[in-house]
């Protein structure tokens, strides 16, 4: 659950706030900072279809690869590449977890996990509450926000490239302090994507795409 947590906040960067409580008048943010915010939730919500790689490295310098798809609303699937076990699919409903090496599948409601937000269509930085900060760092653009997960309480920073706006990468840290760093690579957008690609086919064997027996 803890890589399905990490890889919820992994890909339309901010999405993930989208659902928050509205920001009270006077709030912290500049008039530049919410032109900022503004235009970065018009990028993400442009965002219908994405395809790529990922690097993760976890707290303990672990670093895992892998490929992964989404389509808005509500489906995606990562692929971790060997020798991780891992498999994820949501399909718009449920998200799964495939552990190749302990042969197990593993079942969320979309709606009890982080993903919901992620893969939602509409996106307000500046009305939103968790976002606690925009600036520059190293000439990337980096949104900061704090989770509204209860179960996953902790900090984002989202890093997109200027001039042009573009997700390049994320660092999750948790309620210990420990931090997670996501970079995208070779991103694609707007790419038809099959729909067997968010399909649980069945029970017996949830993931096997079709032509793949």
């Amino acid at each position: 659950m803890r890589r399905l947590l990490a890889l919820a906040f992994v890909l339309v960067s901010a999405v993930f706030v989208s659902g928050g409580a509205v920001v009270a008048p006077g709030s912290q943010f500049s008039d530049e900072q919410k032109a900022t915010l503004d235009k970065v939730s018009a990028y993400l919500n442009s965002i219908h279809t994405l395809k790529g790689s990922f690097v993760q490295i976890d707290p303990n310098g672990q670093v895992e690869q892998g490929d992964f798809f989404i389509e808005k609303p509500g489906r995606m699937r990562f692929e971790y590449k060997p020798p991780a076990p891992t498999l994820i699919v949501s399909d718009g409903n449920t998200v799964a977890v495939k552990n190749s090496k302990l042969n197990t599948v593993d079942r969320y409601p979309l709606t009890d996990t982080p993903l919901d937000i992620i893969l939602s269509n509409d996106i307000d930085l500046r009305h939103n509450s968790y976002v606690t900060g925009v600036g520059e760092q190293e000439g990337d653009l980096v949104v900061r926000a704090r989770s509204n997960n209860n179960k996953s309480q902790g900090d984002i920073a989202i890093y997109f490239s200027r001039p042009g706006l573009e997700l390049r990468q994320w660092t999750i840290k948790d309620a210990q302090g420990l931090s997670t760093t996501v970079s995208l690579r070779d991103v694609e957008f707007g790419t038809p994507l099959p729909g067997t690609l968010f399909v649980l086919q069945d029970a017996k064997n949830p993931f096997t795409r079709k032509g793949e027996e």
